[in-house]
């Protein structure tokens, strides 16, 4: 009789810890360096959280430490993400370009005009072109913020008005588009721009609709706002720590599966695009004392002839690194 009690005891045991392993809790830990208001923490990582959450039963859950707290600043959010100083980053491909150069060419004006389009661009593509640049890690979203406005504190509507402004663009890698419109490239990040045009250390910088208004107040240093110019993009990732991905339940693991990837790349989209429209909104209200022009069709021309000249330099520089699908990658982006 005492066998028998002690075998279904082990065996009560036993399966007790199997259902104590099936439901244990998973917190993942999102290191980012915007602020917590910021509309990627508020659309995008909100998102995410909300549906691991639901569709695990609260087994799976995220933590986000913004504004650097795991990490100070935007350079080193892919190494965090490899290293496992966070189990998730969210960071900008410019600040590491050596490690996307083919996803970089996402970066460059072609026929994408906002975030959705040239994030599903880069989706439709990513596999043959970009997936090995993110081997590293478990990508859970790649996506683009649009740079549709000129802002600064001179008048760049023109060839002329370009012609020697101090010219901050989304990437060193656009210099060449830069140079061919005359302007002079200054590199600097987000978060020095109203400093520098408020100290006259750049002229004019590439901005999105929401860099005018909080947190980034582009609107209370700038002069003059140019809108209808060669768009460009800055992409931008959201990677998990392949190891702590691989460590989670298989469960756990199809849930990311089922969110990340183009799902999950579409609201790091949606958080950008969105942020534009809420700014337009308060761009139309404010009372401000910038001037806002838009540039004519034929100064328009003009840009996107000199731009072009300039994309056919990056294609060169390219080759000369030993990158001969370029210009392919960059015409399969743009069908």
């Amino acid at each position: 009789m005492s066998i028998i009690r002690l075998s279904l005891a082990a065996a009560l045991s036993s399966s007790i810890g199997l259902a104590a392993q099936s439901t244990f809790g998973e917190e993942l830990s999102v290191a980012t360096f915007v602020p917590p208001q910021h509309h990627t923490n508020t659309v995008m990582f909100k998102w995410f959280a909300e549906e691991i959450e639901a569709r695990s039963g609260g087994t799976l859950t995220m933590k986000l430490y913004p504004a650097g707290q795991l990490g100070a600043g935007p350079v080193q959010q892919f190494k965090r993400a490899v290293e496992g100083v966070g189990d998730i980053t969210f960071g900008v491909a410019a600040y590491t370009p050596a490690i996307f150069p083919k996803s970089m060419l996402a970066i460059l004006p072609g026929a994408a005009k906002n975030a959705d389009d040239s994030t599903r661009r880069i989706w439709s593509i990513f596999d043959e072109h970009f997936a090995d640049e993110f081997s590293d890690v478990k990508v859970l979203a790649v996506g683009t913020v649009a740079g549709n406005l000129l802002v600064g504190t001179r008048d760049v509507s023109t060839m002329d008005g370009l012609e020697g402004a101090k010219l901050v663009p989304f990437a060193a890698m656009t210099t060449p588009i830069v140079e061919a419109l005359g302007a002079v490239p200054v590199q600097m990040p987000v978060n020095e721009m109203y400093t520098g045009l408020s100290t006259g250390t750049i002229d004019v910088t590439t901005a999105s609709y929401n860099n005018l208004t909080p947190p980034w107040n582009f609107w209370d240093v700038a002069s003059h706002v140019v809108e209808n110019v060669p768009v460009s993009f800055a992409v931008t990732f959201a990677v998990m720590n392949k190891e702590r991905y691989m460590s989670l339940s298989e469960e756990h693991r199809a849930i990311i599966d089922e969110l990340a990837g183009l799902p999950m790349s579409l609201k790091l989209a949606e958080s950008f695009d969105g942020a534009d429209e809420r700014s337009k909104m308060l761009i139309a209200e404010a009372d401000k004392s910038y001037e806002w022009i838009v540039v004519s069709d034929d100064e328009r021309a003009k840009m996107d002839a000199t731009v072009a000249k300039g994309i056919e330099t990056i294609f060169a520089e390219y080759e000369a690194r030993g990158i001969p699908n370029a210009r392919e990658i960059y015409e399969a982006l743009n069908r």
